[in-house]
């Protein structure tokens, strides 16, 4: 299969199932908790415990690249298992018990120790997820399926940093107290993931009697290229926390820091879904190509703009770039795995980003550091045109190796 044609039908009347349903509102009132306390967790670094911008991004690349490198042990051990809800319950546990933690933090090396922990939860349900919605969707509704649960996880990523906004106003810029706030909806998503999830059934011919790393030898020449195109492409999109920053830097005042992820997460919410349904009719490779030029676009404004509004501009090409890549990344990676090797999959695929996340975030930390926000930015305008470049050449490689259906 190339990697720009639609898994099944062009068009289908199937709903989605409500087990999507519910894993859809399990990311976004965990998306809520994470969100209030990530949108003003890098200026809560800098300004209140002194933590420089350098630090900032060893922080986020070390916590991120902490979960994407859980996944693919999370992700293969989910398809040993062959119950994946029970990995998934486990990490949306460990990440609603540490929140508690930030509002009790009292130095970096606190703060450091929670977002591990809670990158840890993470990596331990993000692939087992992404595998049980997999298992979940019917084929022909595989993008609408991962592009609304990226909606409501995104809905969640907006209305927590416009909950912090809120509460900041309304607590003289109370930090410690929004970290409290936090913790409630980050157990109300560990309850309705118990109790409103069920997993498929699965017959015992499906498990799999060991787990066993040749077993990734079967994963087909054109997963490993979605996974080389997105590697490179994380290495342009470093973590968000320097979008805050930015904003911070040109002048916006710290109890509206937050606005940047609203903005940001608005128009990821409200393009993820109809991207997933789209590409479920005409094709994944053309919307990925569109997102990826939205990303060189959003760096080049957030490199050369020196004012707000040309930074929120910025910001909504950002989120642009989201919609139209991650869940469309995520679709890719079902279509070119083997069903009992999905968990494996996007486990490995995580892993890879995982890695060039952390690089990407020292990197980017490096660079405001030594040469201001502008290098940042520009750098990574750099590697998404490297990405784009890789991922035209990916796609004349698969068409080229797809079987030809008039021979058949």
């Amino acid at each position: 299969m190339a990697i720009d044609t639609p898994p099944a039908t062009s068009r289908s009347s199937t709903k989605l199932p409500s087990g999507i349903w519910a894993l859809g509102f399990v990311s976004m009132f965990m998306d809520i908790s994470s969100e209030m306390i990530h949108a003003l967790l890098p200026v809560y670094l800098v300004t209140v415990l002194g933590a420089s911008t350098l630090t900032v991004g060893f922080i986020e690349g070390i916590a991120e690249a902490t979960a994407n490198i859980t996944k693919i042990f999370s992700g293969a051990l989910s398809d040993w298992l062959g119950k994946r809800k029970l990995l998934t319950a486990l990490g949306y546990g460990l990440a609603a018990f540490t929140k508690p933690i930030f509002p009790l933090a009292d130095s970096v090396g606190w703060v450091v120790g929670a977002r591990f922990i809670d990158r840890i939860g993470k990596g331990v349900r993000d692939a087992p997820r992404d595998a049980l919605i997999a298992d979940l969707a019917p084929a022909e509704v595989r993008g609408a399926s991962f592009g609304l649960r990226q909606a409501l996880d995104t809905v969640g990523a907006f209305a927590g940093p416009l909950a912090a906004i809120v509460l900041m106003s309304l607590s003289s810029d109370n930090f410690r107290f929004v970290f409290w706030i936090a913790v409630v909806p980050a157990f109300i998503s560990l309850a309705v993931m118990i109790f409103a999830v069920r997993e498929p059934v699965r017959h015992e011919a499906d498990a799999k009697p060991r787990l066993r790393l040749v077993d990734a030898k079967r994963l087909p020449g054109q997963f490993w290229a979605v996974v080389g195109v997105a590697t490179i492409l994380t290495l342009a999109r470093f973590s968000e926390a320097f979008l805050i920053l930015r904003s911070q830097n040109v002048g916006l005042p710290i109890a509206l820091v937050p606005t940047v992820m609203v903005v940001m997460n608005i128009v990821y919410a409200l393009g993820a879904y109809p991207a997933g349904v789209l590409s479920d009719r005409i094709g994944r490779g053309g919307l990925l190509a569109v997102g990826i030029v939205c990303l060189i676009v959003a760096d080049l404004i957030l490199a050369l703009g020196s004012t707000i509004s040309l930074v929120m501009i910025g910001v909504v090409f950002w989120g642009l770039h989201m919609a139209l890549t991650q869940g469309l990344f995520a679709s890719l990676v079902a279509d070119t795995a083997p069903q009992d090797l999905r968990g494996t999959a996007f486990g490995v695929f995580n892993f890879a980003g995982g890695i060039a996340m952390l690089i990407a975030s020292v990197i980017a930390g490096g660079l405001w550091d030594a040469y201001g926000p502008a290098a940042t930015f520009l750098a990574g305008a750099g590697f998404t045109v490297v990405a784009l470049i890789a991922f035209g050449l990916s796609q004349r490689w698969a068409s080229s190796t797809s079987p030809d259906p008039s021979k058949d």
